[in-house]
């Protein structure tokens, strides 16, 4: 008897060890086309409080949750993808007694691309180059994997904040999410249709997604790239109120690219345009652009990996004199100088007082560095 029972406490210690933490509901995080996506809290073993973003979807949106596991388990570990847990879809009846299927996700706490620049509104040149590098390897994993995002934009785009231990000071980490449309390249998209020929987003969208958009190669994504880059030097995006099928389509069926205004820089004007190649082939690939002048004309900001709504300012070292006797040993200068200023009519007798200047001190070596 004491046998079994010690077998029956040994079995439930084991079944105590599996039994996943319970999540509870924190708020909701938004919607789109094939789901939602909630916030979820769960007691980890150790007692400390962890966040997970659940993404759910009907039966009905099966396909697309499926395929995105799929791929966000194919690009685990990956630089630049939002991580995923576990090893299967979590399939559950909602209140309504519906089948619903759940995918768990890392927590972005800073929330998505767009809703940075709402803050911040236009972005300085440093941050916008800091998180074109990071979509950019974010990218380089996807298409390494032979995929094609297919709907890269700012509301996919999640902002990771890292904060320094002594300092708090904040800097952020962009891994790019929302694998619903994505599919090999070289494939035929099921969303492209003549009356609505984009694979993703029309304003995000690239020229030749009009004209042939069944198939789909990695230099789509680039073309989204440049549309990102240009709302973070705008605050917006170039065609939004415009018209799909009135403006946008007619625009791109004419070969034209969003209007990159004079106030943005030449290297940056540069990048955007090579992202508007009117030939996809002449975008070159994600790899290559990181390698643009752009990206590696100056050194990043030290104190982390990603921009941040506040930035350190850096020191550059000017060429010190050949000499150091060169400073120190500068003439003195003379100068007389009266007790009393001269006054006309009048003439002091009093001794002159002579008085010494040190030499003035050379410009400092120092120059501050936005």
């Amino acid at each position: 008897m004491a046998r079994k029972l010690r077998r029956c406490r040994k079995k439930q210690e084991i079944i105590g060890q599996n039994k996943q933490p319970e999540m509870r509901f924190v708020k909701s995080l938004g919607k789109g086309t094939y789901g939602s996506v909630d916030l979820f809290s769960y007691t980890n073993h150790d007692g400390s409080t962890l966040y997970n973003a659940v993404k759910i979807s009907d039966h009905q949106s099966y396909d697309s949750i499926d395929r995105e596991f799929r791929i966000l388990s194919e690009l685990r570990g990956c630089s630049g993808i939002v991580q995923s847990f576990g090893d299967s879809l979590l399939e559950e009846t909602d209140s309504d007694g519906n089948r619903v299927y759940k995918m768990s996700m890392e927590y972005a706490a800073s929330g998505t691309l767009t809703s940075f620049i709402q803050r911040n509104k236009k972005l300085s040149d440093s941050i916008i180059k800091d998180f074109t590098r990071m979509i950019l390897r974010g990218l380089v994993s996807v298409h390494s994997h032979g995929y094609v995002h297919c709907d890269l934009k700012p509301d996919n785009i999640l902002l990771f904040p890292r904060y320094e231990e002594e300092t708090w000071y904040c800097s952020y980490e962009l891994k790019i999410s929302d694998f619903g449309l994505s599919i090999k390249a070289g494939e035929k998209s099921h969303c492209w249709t003549k009356d609505s020929p984009f694979v993703g987003t029309p304003l995000y969208m690239s020229a030749e997604s009009v004209h042939d958009g069944t198939t789909v190669e990695k230099t789509l994504d680039l073309w989204s790239l440049g549309c990102i880059v240009l709302e973070m030097y705008t605050g917006k995006n170039q065609w939004s109120g415009f018209s799909v099928d009135d403006m946008i389509k007619p625009l791109l069926l004419d070969g034209k690219a969003p209007e990159i205004p004079e106030t943005v820089p030449c290297v940056a004007r540069q990048f955007m345009e090579k992202c508007f190649a009117r030939q996809p082939e002449e975008r070159g690939s994600a790899s290559e652009l990181l390698l643009h002048p752009f990206l590696i004309g100056d050194q990043k900001m030290a104190g982390g990996s990603g921009g941040g709504e506040r930035r350190r300012v850096g020191l550059r070292i000017r060429k010190p004199p050949s000499r150091l006797e060169d400073v120190t040993k500068t003439a003195l200068k003379l100068k007389i100088v009266s007790s009393k200023p001269s006054q006309f009519k009048k003439i002091s007798n009093k001794p002159l007082k002579v008085k010494f200047l040190p030499p003035r001190p050379p410009r400092s070596n120092f120059v501050p560095v936005q």
